[in-house]
């Protein structure tokens, strides 16, 4: 079993000595730079998210700079906004709701590193998923960490750093991020 097929499976790989997955990374350090350095108007930049990511969904928007590992770890629904200064760390998948809107400075981890620093200097790492529902709002500064999925309908107060699952149609914020309430039709402003 290969490097790709152990992190793939979930299972330790090794992540920074690879040569095909270094490879995989540079060409998306590649895309990455040439989507960052267009001028926000430019038709091009449709294409080059196109071919850097593995799904993206009609009607989104992404404000550079972005930055992924891979790319073709990333899906984006319809409808999706994502400010400025997105990392998304896509070692494992980072699957993306219709209708997310993310602020600024946003990232996406998937890597798990083991405690023990002679397995760290080896290049060892885990890669599990982000999964982020349907109709979601993360405020700036977020960061949510591997294997957490964001429920249907959640929002995610600005600066939170999410290490657990976040339940559908739920407020929740803080480091570390806690649900602090239910959505309901009382928070309608309209």
């Amino acid at each position: 079993m290969g490097e790709k097929d152990r992190r793939d499976a979930g299972l330790w790989y090794d992540a920074n000595f690879d040569e095909a997955l270094l490879a995989e990374r540079a060409a998306a350090d590649d895309a990455c730079h040439r989507l960052n350095a267009l001028a926000p108007g430019d038709p091009a930049r449709h294409d080059i998210l196109g071919e850097l990511l593995g799904h993206l969904g009609e009607g989104v928007t992404i404000l550079e700079p972005l930055y992924v590992d891979y790319g073709y770890n990333v899906a984006i629904g319809d409808g999706c906004f994502i400010n400025h200064g997105a990392y998304l760390m896509d070692g494992a998948p980072i699957t993306i709701g219709d209708h997310v809107f993310i602020g600024p400075n946003f990232g996406a981890y998937t890597a798990q590193h083991p405690l023990v620093a002679e397995e760290r200097n080896r290049g060892l790492e885990r890669a599990l998923p982000v999964t982020i529902g349907d109709d979601v709002w993360i405020g700036g500064d977020v960061k949510v960490m591997p294997g957490v999925t964001i429920g249907p309908g959640a929002v995610v107060g600005a600066g939170s750093l999410v290490t657990r699952d976040v339940p559908a149609n739920t407020l929740a914020m803080g480091s570390p991020c806690r649900p602090v309430r239910a959505i309901t039709d009382a928070d309608r402003v309209c």
